[in-house]
């Protein structure tokens, strides 16, 4: 007789609590021989019985306090992997940033692995020439603008009054002179801080790379199973949806991207040719701070325009002028061209978004929050606004 099989005679399981007696006392010898009445061909485990009754108190208390003790635990979870959680949230963005340029070749009839291969490939290659182009110079530069930050302040209080008005009220040049001569102990520690902040820069860098590339070469199996989640019949609007928000967000990082590339050339050219100082570490800063919309250009356009005031007051009004200029390019030429007019947000909700992502996730943050902000007014309008009106004109 099979071990797992149980007895036909007492209901009792040939493999287990051998050797069987009945000293194993009444009521269980009872129930076993109601089962083996109630094991039958069909329902060997014998047939479900009735379920609990869930309108019972003691469910519905143990149902609330599992509900309570699950969320808890999910929110610690979530803490507690914070720094993994945004790094996989980074590489699913970049992940659907360069799928515009995967499906493209794909569509040129290139196998997507070769696809996510060569784009791959190309963007690790522009972001290395950028670091050995650039790293070597804005290391040199950034280091001689800190040590002589006090002479450019101790200049400009000759030249304009009111700079050594405020710099003898707050002593700015004590404060920058103090910082920078700090005792050595502390410059030390300040050094193996910034070897570790280099090596943990690094560190991100290299697994956010690597989940791009598996989330790019597995995108058509997440895709997929994303639209799994929702039920059969609200499958196909989800699709339409969904994709319409993969094709804005995919648009948008890479756009935005490409455009914070010509800003930052178009500002280096501008300070080389008026001789403004350090002008390739004020051209990637304004490139980097351009990614942040609204907030991230006005700072760049401040700071830059401040360092020009060491040349003249003509030039830095014309930086002034040059980065309003820039910025009307950028959001009535370069967006609608490069991103599209769809992808656009309303300027309140970008302020409001971008406030809200860097307060939550810091810069990581404040660079996502307008593709979520595009996402979730998609959302809204196709499914939250419609329902509204319907329930209302019923």
């Amino acid at each position: 007789m099979d071990s797992n099989v149980p007895a036909a005679d007492d209901g009792h399981n040939s493999g287990i609590g051998q050797p069987h007696s009945r000293r194993e006392g009444e009521p269980i010898t009872n129930a076993e021989a109601a089962a083996a009445q109630a094991s039958t061909p069909a329902h060997p485990l014998g047939r479900p019985g009735r379920l609990f009754d869930r309108r019972s108190p003691f469910l519905v208390g143990l149902t609330g306090a599992a509900g309570v003790a699950v969320t808890y635990a999910l929110i610690q979870a979530i803490l507690a992997a914070g720094q993994a959680l945004t790094l996989i949230v980074v590489a699913f963005f970049l992940a659907v940033g360069l799928e515009p340029a995967v499906s493209w070749l794909v569509r040129r009839r290139l196998p997507r692995w070769a696809a996510v291969t060569v784009v791959l490939l190309l963007a690790v290659g522009l972001f290395a020439g950028f670091l050995a182009v650039v790293v070597p110079p804005l290391v040199s530069q950034g280091t001689a603008f800190a040590h002589k930050a006090p002479e450019y302040l101790h200049h400009l209080g000759q030249r304009y009054p009111i700079i050594n008005t405020v710099d003898s009220r707050f002593h700015l040049q004590d404060q920058v002179r103090h910082s920078l001569g700090a005792e050595s102990p502390r410059l030390a520690g300040g050094v193996l801080d910034i070897g570790r902040a280099i090596f943990g820069a690094v560190t991100a860098t290299a697994i956010a790379f690597v989940l791009t590339a598996y989330f790019m070469s597995d995108f058509r199996r997440v895709r997929s199973t994303i639209y799994r989640l929702f039920p059969r019949e609200r499958r196909p609007r989800a699709i339409l949806i969904g994709d319409e928000i993969f094709a804005k967000v995919g648009a948008y990082i890479l756009g935005n991207l490409v455009i914070s590339l010509i800003t930052g050339v178009l500002t280096l050219i501008w300070l080389l040719i008026f001789g403004v100082p350090y002008a390739l570490v004020l051209a990637v800063l304004v490139a980097v701070l351009d990614l942040i919309p609204i907030v991230g250009s006005t700072a760049a356009g401040v700071i830059v325009a401040g360092v020009s005031l060491t040349v003249s007051v003509p030039v830095m009004i014309s930086t002034l002028a040059f980065f309003i200029a820039l910025r009307l390019v950028e959001d009535y030429l370069l967006v609608p061209r490069i991103i599209g007019r769809a992808v656009r947000v309303p300027a309140l909700v970008t302020v409001i978004s971008v406030l809200l992502g860097g307060a939550l996730l810091g810069v990581v943050g404040a660079l996502l929050a307008i593709p979520v902000a595009a996402a979730l007014l998609l959302v809204v309008r196709e499914t939250v606004f419609p329902s509204l009106d319907q329930t209302h004109t019923e």
